[in-house]
């Protein structure tokens, strides 16, 4: 049992001490889980990598009652799941009305806007839980992947699967949810 796996079940089981010493041996992980995300965000993006590592490891051991993990894969899909809904709850304020809702801004050097990248995380977040509702194990794999940041192999592991059976699972969930999002642009 590795080190992580043992401060996740301490964590899980009560001890304060646990969450403190784990955050330095999954930072870096987390960090880059998040860079990889926000990477594909638009320039003007509010929201910084250490912020979404902070909020979602605030959000799987800050709260009162700590869940228990079945290891480090569980962990990490966990925190994949966490980034998500960070990322939808922040592209959602930034479109609601008192944020300028639809407006987007444009530079005058520019006069070109910018894509509309909370817009798009919405369309997949409504499309893959959509997904979710006809195969949700490839909806989760689909979240490790994309917002998560997972190889294929990581994900399967993190699943329980073989590898070629992620292959079909992810090959089959990209073509849906390009069908579904391109149904939605006409």
């Amino acid at each position: 049992m590795t080190e992580i796996t043992q401060l996740l079940g301490a964590a899980a089981g009560g001890d304060p001490a646990a969450g403190s010493q784990l955050l330095p041996l999954v930072y870096d992980e987390l960090r880059k889980l998040a860079a990889h995300k926000l990477a594909h965000e638009s320039p003007g993006q509010s929201l910084q990598a250490t912020a979404l590592v902070h909020e979602a490891y605030l959000r799987l051991v800050g709260g009162e009652q700590t869940p228990g993990w079945d290891g480090r894969g569980h962990f990490f899909a966990a925190a994949a799941e966490a980034m998500r809904r960070i990322l939808v709850d922040h592209a959602r304020a930034r479109q609601a009305d008192k944020r300028g809702g639809g407006w987007t801004r444009v530079e005058l050097a520019d006069w070109h806007p910018e894509p509309d990248t909370p817009g798009q995380v919405l369309a997949l977040n409504e499309a893959l839980d959509r997904f979710a509702a006809v195969e949700p194990e490839m909806a989760k794999l689909v979240t490790l992947r994309f917002f998560g940041g997972l190889t294929t192999p990581e994900a399967a592991q993190a699943l329980g699967v073989s590898l070629r059976t992620a292959e079909r699972w992810w090959l089959f969930a990209r073509s849906w949810l390009y069908s579904e999002l391109l149904d939605e642009k006409e």
